[in-house]
């Protein structure tokens, strides 16, 4: 329960500060101001001022923004992916569901970052490419958890009942399979939310993101490596706000896990 709540705590302060951004922030993060160009934190800029003379602070609370929006897109493309894929090589007959199996190993030779540098080349760098190319990336991890979880359901009493009542494996798989491999999805949908926001900042840190002006997290850690050694401080916000995040949403899967798993209920 410690990891749970700590999690939760860590997760909704991202999610506040993303909310935040659409109603206020201190400065517009895109307006540059030369003759304020990296002043320290003050009364006037809370946590200074960039390079640019952007105000740190407001840059922080959208770039939760994006932060978010890009995990969300990310997840939900491999939930809506993985999940079928899995069920579905789960519930297929012995051979058929290792060769669905053996194609799911294929995508996990393409980590996420080299997917996205493939797309940007291809397609241009942009939140969508990134969003698309993180998701698929995770597809695989899904379709793992989703298809051990299948195994274990379709070997319970109430399944074989169903098979040998000649129920049809689509309503099998909705009513049984998916309502009980819920929460094994949710709780891999945690952890792929700190990964996706991990390849978010690496994404936008090598210029494969999101693109300038928006502000992000990644793109904050790249812009100030040019005064990384006279300014720390820079380096300092967007690589905490991201430790935040990636803590949070680890925790919050590990706390979900303790709870949604009857064999450690039992345990404890």
């Amino acid at each position: 329960m410690t990891n749970l709540r700590v999690g939760a705590v860590l997760v909704g302060l991202v999610v506040a500060a993303a909310v935040l951004s659409f109603l206020w922030t201190p400065y517009d993060p895109l307006l540059v101001d030369p003759t304020a160009r990296l002043t320290g934190p003050g009364a006037a800029h809370w946590l200074g001022t960039d390079v640019f003379g952007r105000d740190v602070a407001s840059q922080l609370l959208v770039g939760a923004r994006t932060t978010l929006f890009v995990g969300v897109v990310a997840v939900g493309i491999a939930a809506v992916l993985g999940t079928p894929l899995g069920i579905l090589a789960g519930m297929l007959p012995g051979w058929l569901g290792g060769i669905l199996m053996r194609v799911n190993d294929l995508l996990l030779a393409f980590p996420a970052l080299l997917l996205a540098v493939m797309f940007g080349a291809v397609y241009g760098a942009s939140t969508l490419t990134a969003m698309i190319a993180i998701g698929i990336a995770t597809v695989p991890s899904f379709a793992r958890i989703a298809r051990a979880g299948t195994l274990r359901v379709m070997s319970t009493e109430y399944v074989l009942a169903a098979r040998a009542a000649n129920r049809h494996p689509p309503a099998i798989a909705g009513r049984h399979v998916l309502p009980n491999i819920g929460g094994l999805l949710l709780v891999q949908a945690s952890v792929s939310f700190a990964i996706a926001v991990l390849a978010e900042a690496a994404l936008s840190f090598l210029g494969f993101g999101t693109r300038p002006p928006t502000p992000t997290w990644g793109r904050m850690l790249q812009e100030s490596q040019q005064v990384l050694y006279a300014h720390p401080a820079l380096a300092l916000w967007p690589g905490l706000a991201i430790g935040i995040a990636v803590l949070g949403f680890n925790l919050l899967g590990d706390g979900l896990r303790d709870r949604l798993d009857p064999r450690l209920a039992d345990a404890r």
